[in-house]
Order: structure tokens, then sequence, then C-alpha cells
């Protein structure tokens, strides 16, 4: 098979339309003898004169006018192809987007987003996948649409997007001895007995180092998979867990729950989102990873006060007006630490 010249399929589109090798030249920019040739190469390769003179100007033959509706329809898709894609209305979407992320996030943004979505694109679809898929190839697969969370696992292809940062609080039931009167020590944080969130059973995180350094350590009774299920274990146990600052507190609140500041510095956390680059023109896929930058960031509020320094909300416990902040810097992605509380590993 002789190779594909698709310029062939502009010209012959563009002859057939102006039924003249003058027109069809001007029409392309190119030359009247130029153009001669080239339908000169229609004929040997259709096999088919394409144009016969009548009287002074050219007509198409029966093969020609067979064809001139299938090339017009080939061309013009070419064309399509070429351009830079127009944005799209979000109410004019119809397609469903998968998104991984664990249920701390799912918890703080999932109603919000969905809420949102079913105002601006009511036939968009949301799939919202655990983290069961990270390190694998999902993204690249197109199985994930748009990661969001501590991601720190990526192929090198993989855009990245960090959103906001977030330290981490105690939580535990209210009334219980760490919630009530001044802000625990370090001895009686380390004292207390923990639970811990992982989703491959892993118990040290940095708050164990951190404890370490003061030559202290903890006891963690239970390990679960879940945010979620933790929460429902503090609030009915005399456990005390870690709850992400800016984005588990509602939760926290909403179960009867109190949070309260941590007596050992963390460093943040960074949540950020990530796309694989297939999708960066993607009209729906930019308009999606707008709503989870507004949603994510309206959540959590802004990740550094004006000075630079971190700022977090105020625990929940009573007298915690005046207590210790947690964590005094942000990281990088590179140096996001594999906080239970937030990745689940």
């Amino acid at each position: 098979m002789p190779d594909l010249d698709l310029n062939l399929l502009v010209a012959l589109d563009a002859l057939l339309d102006e039924g003249s090798v003058t027109g069809a030249a001007e029409r392309l920019h190119t030359s009247a003898p130029a153009m001669s040739r080239t339908l000169g190469r229609l004929r040997r390769v259709l096999g088919d004169p394409i144009l016969v003179r009548a009287g002074r100007g050219l007509v198409p033959t029966p093969r020609a006018v067979e064809l001139r509706a299938e090339v017009r329809a080939l061309v013009s898709r070419g064309q399509a192809l070429l351009v830079p894609h127009t944005a799209t209305e979000p109410a004019q979407l119809n397609r469903r987007f998968t998104l991984q992320t664990g249920d701390v996030l799912l918890t703080a943004i999932g109603s919000t987003l969905v809420e949102t979505v079913r105002a601006q694109a009511p036939a968009v679809t949301l799939r919202f996948l655990g983290e069961h898929l990270e390190g694998t190839t999902a993204m690249r697969d197109g199985v994930v649409d748009l990661e969001v969370g501590v991601i720190d696992h990526l192929d090198p292809e993989t855009r990245t997007e960090p959103l906001t940062t977030t330290g981490l609080v105690g939580v535990a039931r209210t009334g219980h001895p760490l919630t009530v009167g001044p802000p625990p020590t370090a001895r009686e944080f380390a004292n207390a007995d923990h639970l811990a969130v992982s989703r491959h059973g892993r118990g040290p995180g940095p708050v164990d180092q951190r404890l370490a350094d003061v030559g202290l350590s903890r006891r963690v009774v239970t390990i679960v998979p879940s945010f979620t299920a933790a929460l429902f274990l503090l609030r009915e146990t005399e456990l005390v867990g870690l709850a992400p600052a800016r984005l588990g507190g509602a939760a926290a609140t909403a179960l009867g729950l109190t949070t309260f500041p941590l007596p050992v510095e963390l460093p943040e956390v960074v949540l950020s989102m990530a796309w694989h680059p297939r999708n960066d023109q993607d009209a729906g896929h930019r308009w999606l990873r707008e709503l989870v930058r507004g949603v994510v960031t309206s959540q959590a509020g802004p990740s550094t006060a004006p000075n630079g320094s971190t700022t977090l909300p105020a625990a929940t416990r009573p007298h915690a007006a005046g207590s210790a902040t947690v964590a005094a810097r942000a990281t990088t992605p590179r140096e996001t630490p594999h906080s239970p509380a937030l990745s689940g590993r």
C-alpha cells in the first residue's frame, strides 16, 4: 500500500468545492501549476479523472460526486482535531470522573464537592475510589482521573499541584482527661492509650519519633484501617487518636468528639492533587481540577499566615486558648511525612 498523504484529502476537498484548479490553488495558498500536479496525483491514486472539462470550466465525475461529502467530513474532522479545544460549559458535560482519595478528605470535602457538581453539571457522575490503588498504574491506565491527598508515589510524568497544608491535633471523646483543663504535657499524652490509623497495619509514625526525641513512647492499643472507623471507636472508648487540624475537626465535632493541641511539634502535611498529563488541556478535567482546588482550600483555609508562619484553627477543647500550636514547618511533597491520620498507610 502506498504511503498515505493526507494533504491529498485537503487538496481534493478544495478542488471539488471550487471546481477549478486556479480557485483551489488560491484557497490553499499555492500556485496553479502545483495544484495541477496535485490533481494529477489524485487521478493516479483514485484511478479517476476527478474533474473533466466542460466548456470553459471543470465538472466532477460521478466518482468525485460520490466522494465529495465524505471528503468534506474527513477534512472538517481533521481540522477540528488540530485546533485548541474550546472550553465546555459544565452544564453541558455528560461524563463520569473517578477520584481517588482517602476517607479523611472524603468526609471533609465530599458533600460540598458533590452538591457543587450537582448544581453546576447535573449530568456529571463522581466515582470515589479508596487508596487501595495507590502505587499502581491506575492513573496512567485511565482508571483514575484525579488523585487528592498526601501524594508521594507518582509516575515521573504525573502532574501534581499542592492545594494546602495541615497539621495534626489530638482527638478523644468529650470529657476524656486530655480534653479537660490545660493542654496535656508530652508525658500525659504519651501515657494515654492510643489508636492509630493505617491501611497496612503500621503503627509508628512521626509522633512516635517526636516522643522518642524527649525520651517518651506511647502505647498503641489498636490500629484501624480508616479514619471514619477511628472516630467511631474514639467516641466509645478511652483511646486517643490524631486528626488533621484543618479537615478533620468537623467530622470529630459531629460525632461529639473534642480535639486538643499536641504537646510535640510535627511537620505539616501537604495535600495535593495529581493527574495524568493527557488531561492537561481537557476542558472537563480542567473544570474538575478548579472545582476540587476551590473546595479543598475553602474547607481547609489558607496554608500559611501572611508572615509565613503556619496558623491552625483553635482546638475544640476547653481552655485551648493560649495552648501551643502543632507543626511549625510546611513541607514539600517529597518531605511529606507518612501521617497515618491522613495517608492511612
